[in-house]
């Protein structure tokens, strides 16, 4: 309980307790100090509760004698008690009692002094004030580590200097020869700005130097607080390097329809999450897709945080997960002896087109290729399957025969319908330990078109099912190109015809996709690395299931977002490549590679550069036609900028 005249703190500032009214106190509090030549000390009393004060000891004291109490020794009289609290184990680092730590300060200091030790103790590095049990009314200080007061020194001297400090560094900064790492403090917001995360820099402008990303990039560059090896470019995209965290919970037992053919999941070897099957049983067309969906509810968390990302995020350094590492065990085809999915079974007219479609929960035995090795064994060749006895063989070369047939027929009813085929270079770009970089063409396997041709058979199914069903659903559309008569041949008509396409769209309605040669089309085949796909198999799986639909204005909702983040996604895709791409270069100053012709701009022509999947432009020393070819070579690498420029060799 408070007392008449005793010494307190309130709000960190010393104060005298003058009346007691009940449960309530007056206190004398000081508003402003005298200053010479000034104003005089001004007080004000306050009524407030016990809660909102911190008592001091000592009591009958005046609050005019508080403020003026000082001790010159003081700093060396704190010093003193902290060597002494440390050189003893017990008490080093342990809490002690604001009485008992000013005994040890000063065993003769008079009550008006408990305040003025008070301030020291708070303003000194030697001691901290326990927060939690201040806010509490007690008072205790505890001794930090010489590690602790070496840093608050090192921030009191920065805060105290900090003007000449930046100074110094802006002058090592406009020279490139900053002292690091010491420097890197005031580097942080440029990287901010190279990162996307700001767009103001008081060190760039100082250094007047707009603040753009790219500029923020040249700049830790010169410093050398970046290497080359450093891509900004997903974090610019607002996007993670790192994987989903959330787990999904294990497939929940339900009944399904059991498949006992083998089903195939053919891919690229550089795949590690296989989400798709195919196969054929003499009558119906079966394309398996990966169930995460069984797991994974409208709105969860799993499912809002997919969303965000919008997909997985392919770049040369690995690939960051829209779904956790960890469900690719339990959800991707394959992995096991049996794998749970969402299967599409289609039969198929006499002239190759959908005449039914249904959808099944199933449990399937899958058997992985890679596209190589699928192009093997549809010619003939046996050499990856070792483990296969003959018969066996022959059963998948006939599967994977069969199947081509469908894909190849697919393939001219799309042709029909005007679909558009389009053949640019690819390539495969990767990192070794080393952080050396590799780039490979991607060649343009026989097995990559049945694949893609039985997933665009699942796509128009899985929209068919759901316009016919009244299923709220995600439709992918595109109007139909206007191409003139005249396109070249090769890869400069590929160019050229890139150029007519239209942009697709993705709606609630159901519309052609011209460059598919689609009447309806939906993506449905890939819902472990694609947000849309997904949320398409959230409805299916509702609607198969009798729960309730995700209504359309939930849906559009959803399908915005999600096709937002995708974008992004593919954005930060293809600037990480072609970072990645001129880190190669950088790293091969030697290289020189073969450029097609492909388009002119003024007196300038356009190239493509298959082995790099590149474009670059400029005046060839002779005259040129759309398709020959020139051997270039490297005249400048602008990594901020993802700039480079080539010249013929």
């Amino acid at each position: 309980m408070l007392k008449k005249n005793q010494a307190v703190i309130y709000k960190k500032s010393a104060a005298v307790v003058t009346e007691i009214e009940d449960e309530k106190f007056v206190i004398k509090y000081c508003v402003s100090s005298a200053t010479p030549g000034g104003k005089p000390t001004k007080y004000e009393n306050q009524k407030v509760r016990e809660k909102d004060v911190v008592p001091l000891p000592g009591e009958n004291v005046s609050l005019e004698k508080i403020l003026s109490f000082g001790d010159d020794s003081a700093k060396e009289k704190i010093l003193e008690a902290y060597e002494l609290l440390i050189s003893d184990e017990e008490s080093a680092g342990k809490k002690i009692p604001f009485e008992e730590l000013l005994d040890l300060i000063d065993g003769a200091a008079s009550a008006e002094g408990s305040f003025f030790y008070f301030t020291k103790l708070c303003e000194g590095f030697e001691f901290a004030l326990d927060e939690e049990n201040f806010k509490t009314g007690k008072i205790f200080f505890a001794p930090r580590s010489q590690e602790e007061i070496s840093l608050l020194k090192k921030k009191a001297d920065e805060k105290e200097n900090g003007a000449k400090y930046f100074s110094e560094f802006i002058a090592r900064l406009k020279s490139r020869s900053l002292d690091l790492p010491n420097d890197s403090k005031f580097m942080g917001e440029v990287e901010a700005v190279a990162l996307g995360k700001t767009e103001k820099s008081k060190v760039m402008a100082e250094m007047k130097i707009a603040p753009t990303p790219e500029n923020a990039h040249r700049l830790l560059l010169e410093t050398k607080i970046w290497d080359s090896m450093r891509n900004p470019h997903p974090v610019r995209w607002g996007l993670s390097t790192q994987s989903a965290q959330l787990s999904l919970a294990s497939p929940p037992q339900e009944e399904r329809l059991e498949i006992p053919e083998i089903s195939y999941a053919i891919d690229s070897e550089h795949s590690h999450d296989p989400d798709d099957a195919v196969a054929f049983d003499g009558k119906y067309l079966w394309v398996h897709i990966a169930d995460p969906a069984s797991s994974v509810m409208p709105q969860s968390a799993i499912d809002k945080a997919a969303m965000n990302r919008g997909g997985t995020l392919y770049i040369p350094e690995g690939a960051s997960r829209m779904l956790c590492e960890d469900c690719l065990e339990d959800y991707a085809l394959g992995l096991k002896e049996k794998s749970n999915a969402l299967s599409f079974r289609i039969l198929l007219d006499d002239d190759g087109a959908i005449e039914e479609c249904k959808i099944f929960k199933t449990l399937i035995k899958v058997k992985r290729l890679t596209y190589k090795n699928a192009d093997l064994i549809l010619a003939g060749n046996f050499s990856s399957l070792e483990n296969e006895t003959q018969s066996e063989r022959e059963k998948i070369s006939a599967d994977l025969n069969a199947l081509m047939k469908i894909a190849e027929r697919n393939i001219e009813r799309r042709k029909k319908n005007g679909s558009v085929d389009i053949n640019m270079p690819e390539v495969h770009i990767w990192l070794s330990e080393e952080k050396k970089v590799f780039i490979e063409p991607e060649i343009r396997e026989k097995s990559a078109d049945l694949v893609r041709e039985m997933m665009l058979l699942a796509g128009e199914g899985a929209a068919r099912f759901a316009f016919a069903n009244k299923i709220p659903f995600v439709y992918v559309s595109q109007e139909k190109p206007e191409i003139p008569s005249n396109i070249p041949e090769g890869l400069a008509g590929d160019f050229a015809t890139i150029k007519c396409m239209r942009r697709r769209s993705v709606g609630l309605t159901p519309s052609s996709h011209a460059g598919l040669g689609l009447g309806m089309y939906s993506q449905v085949t890939s819902p472990l690395r694609r947000y849309g796909d997904l949320l398409c198999h959230e409805q299916l799986r509702a609607f198969l299931d009798g729960r309730d639909l995700i209504d359309k204005d939930a849906m559009l909702e959803r399908m915005s977002a999600g096709d937002e983040a995708s974008i992004a996604c593919r954005k930060a895709s293809r600037k990480s490549e072609l970072h990645w791409t001129l880190v190669y270069l950088s790293q091969n100053p030697e290289w020189n590679g073969e450029a097609v012709c492909v388009d002119f701009k003024g007196k300038e022509a356009v190239f493509l550069i298959p082995e790099l999947a590149q474009q670059t432009s400029f005046i060839p020393r002779e005259k040129i036609a759309l398709n020959e070819t020139r051997r270039v070579k490297v005249k400048s690498i602008d990594i901020p900028n993802l700039r480079v420029n080539f010249v013929e060799v």
